[in-house]
């Protein structure tokens, strides 16, 4: 294997090692749920991505095809990390009374929840048929 190569795919696990510990830290550290969620949605992606771009690497290296598996496993974690994050940071604020409350205006008759019918409405069905 070229010396370039093993420097190329070293950095990329290297890199991927030190956002998978940054995003476990702050998954473990942070003190809310909000802060919280930023760890493993935003450096752990990395670092896992990190990872598989660097198996790849190696593959076309030591093989001389591309690996498909990798890709498909990066390309789905990449669009499925922000979707989650998002789905679940919604739920919170939803669910959170105290934490909704402490939330700026949004500028419109709609609260910040999808389901909330207004800002500072007490009907907890309001958004749903009855």
């Amino acid at each position: 294997m070229p010396i370039v190569a093993e420097f190329l795919i070293a950095a990329l696990i290297v890199v991927g090692a030190f956002f998978l510990l940054v995003g476990s830290f702050a998954l473990a550290k942070l003190p809310d749920m909000m802060r919280r969620l930023h760890g493993p949605t935003k450096a752990t992606t990395l670092g896992v991505g990190s990872v598989l771009v660097a198996s790849m690497a190696y593959a076309a290296v030591v093989r001389g095809t591309l690996s498909m598996h990798e890709l498909l496993i990066t390309l789905f974690l990449f669009l499925t990390a922000p979707v989650t994050a998002f789905m679940v940071s919604k739920a919170h604020i939803l669910r959170d009374r105290p934490e909704r409350a402490k939330l700026p205006p949004t500028g419109s008759e709609k609260g910040w929840a999808t389901l909330d019918p207004s800002p500072g409405s007490t009907d907890e069905l309001a958004g749903f048929e009855r």
